[in-house]
């Protein structure tokens, strides 16, 4: 499961334990929103680190040559 989709299925959650009075609804809902919200930190990383790994590919000599045999028929 995603980790939005997490964070929002959590916070219904917690939100319906609240309502009914669930404690135990409530803490499940908690910890899948928490759940939620370490996924998007991750995903955040592994998003910046791809992104250094492909600059850096490129500024070599041989990705250059590979970033430009990608560019051309």
């Amino acid at each position: 499961m995603g980790a939005i989709a997490n964070k929002i299925k959590g916070k219904l959650k917690k939100i319906e334990g609240r309502v009914t009075g669930d404690k135990v609804r409530e803490a499940e809902g908690a910890v899948q929103e928490t759940a939620g919200d370490i996924g998007s930190s991750i995903n955040a990383g592994v998003r910046k680190v791809k992104a250094a790994v492909a600059k850096k590919v490129v500024t070599t000599k041989v990705g250059r040559k590979a970033a430009a045999a990608k560019l051309m028929p």
